[in-house]
C-alpha cells in the first residue's frame, strides 16, 4: 500500500520465508518422531528412554538453529535469520498432530480388536 520494495528487499523477504518454511518442517518433525515411536502405547506410557532419539531431536534443533543464524548462509543456502517469534506459528500444527495421534492410540487401546479405527489407521 504505497510502499515499493527494492529487488534486494524482496530477495531478503523470500530467503526469510525459505528459512521459516524450513523451521516449520523441523518443528513438525519433532512431533512426527514422537508419534512414530509407538504404534499403540501413548508416549506418556512409553517414556523417553531411547537416548539416540532424544539426541536426534536436540541435534535436529541445533542444526536448524545453526542453519538459520549462521552468517554467510544467505548466499549459500538462501537462509536468513528469523525472529524468535517466527518459530512459534508451527507449534499449533505440531500440537494438533500430536493430540490427534494420542487420541487415535487411546481409541486403539480401548475399543475391541478389529474396529473401524484399527482397520483404517493402524499401520
Amino acid at each position: 500500500y504505497g510502499q515499493e520494495w527494492t529487488y534486494t528487499q524482496r530477495k531478503r523477504l523470500e530467503y526469510t520465508c525459505h528459512t521459516a518454511f524450513f523451521v516449520s518442517i523441523v518443528i513438525v518433525q519433532w512431533t512426527d518422531l514422537l508419534i512414530c515411536k509407538t504404534r499403540k502405547n501413548s508416549i506418556f506410557q512409553q517414556g523417553m528412554w531411547n537416548h539416540h532419539l532424544t539426541f536426534g531431536l536436540f541435534f535436529e534443533t541445533t542444526l536448524a538453529i545453526f542453519l538459520s543464524y549462521c552468517p554467510g548462509l544467505e548466499q549459500g543456502l538462501r537462509m536468513m535469520p528469523l525472529r524468535w517469534t517466527w518459530w512459534l506459528p508451527a507449534l499449533p500444527f505440531s500440537a494438533s498432530i500430536f493430540i490427534f495421534d494420542e487420541v487415535r492410540k487411546k481409541l486403539l487401546r480401548t475399543l475391541p480388536p478389529g474396529n473401524w479405527v484399527e482397520r483404517e489407521t493402524y499401520y
